[in-house]
């Protein structure tokens, strides 16, 4: 199937490792030019040198609220950009709960304020945030992260209101359980530490954490990044407004 995404432009937050560079993996097969994004320049240029040989690559280094006025007008807006921490909620500060919520919501914020006006006067773009499920089933020990989750949510809901009458389209992705890069490395310290493979700790951790899960394993990245790709191209103009989720089953909701 022909995305028809040749001649567009994206931008991905977050982006040089895990779901978000996938997302740019998977958009550069399909033809678009993208631009991915991360704090750690020497990192992001060797994100950025593994993309090459799929299409049109570049790079912003830095927070996103240093470099909110470096992104050019795009077409597609990936709001990606993340972090999480497991923490009892009686330990977390108030600097704890400002910190998740500028990184993981206000980016968003920032950059949906930056570049939405631009898709709004040509009548046409997308703009997908990359939630979780942790936006719905709210973690015990992950409270402050699944807040800014449920808040993502929210403003894309918001945002999709502004968008009557043009071909814009705004949707949210509520990922399942992912083994992205930042839960592969603190398998394998763990692993390491404990002396076992990291395979039968993955598999150990993933059936204790989730259970309820219909898919049985971790979600890889890719898995992801096609259904935001999808949602990213011409042929998604009818989901606009949605939660759609790729969360393997864990969800126990119909909606």
């Amino acid at each position: 199937m022909d995305l028809q995404l040749k001649g567009k432009t994206a931008f991905i937050s977050g982006s040089s490792q895990g779901i978000g560079f996938a997302i740019a993996a998977q958009l550069l097969k399909e033809g678009a030019a993208v631009i991915i994004n991360g704090r750690n320049k020497e990192k992001l240029d060797q994100a950025v040198a593994q993309l090459q040989p799929l299409g049109e690559v570049s790079g912003i280094a830095g927070d996103i609220a240093d470099v909110v006025h470096e992104v050019p007008a795009v077409d597609i807006l990936v709001n990606n950009v993340g972090i999480f921490e497991l923490k009892s909620f009686f330990e977390l500060t108030d600097a704890d709960w400002l910190h998740f919520f500028n990184v993981n919501v206000m980016s968003s914020v920032r950059l949906s304020r930056a570049l939405m006006p631009a898709m709004l006067e040509k009548k046409w773009g997308r703009i997908i945030f990359i939630s979780s499920e942790s936006g719905v089933n709210i973690p015990a020990n992950m409270i402050h992260y699944g807040m800014t989750k449920t808040a993502m949510l929210s403003i894309s809901r918001g945002l999709a209101q502004l968008t009557k009458g043009t071909a814009i389209t705004v949707n949210t992705i509520l990922g399942g359980p992912t083994y992205s890069d930042g839960v592969k490395n603190a398998v394998e310290q763990i692993a390491s530490q404990q002396h076992m493979e990291a395979s039968v700790l993955k598999q150990h951790i993933f059936e204790t954490t989730n259970p309820g899960s219909l898919l049985q394993r971790f979600i890889e990245p890719e898995e992801i990044a096609q259904l935001a790709t999808y949602l990213a191209s011409p042929l998604s103009i009818a989901t606009n407004g949605a939660a759609l989720r790729a969360d393997g089953g864990v969800l126990n909701t119909i909606l």
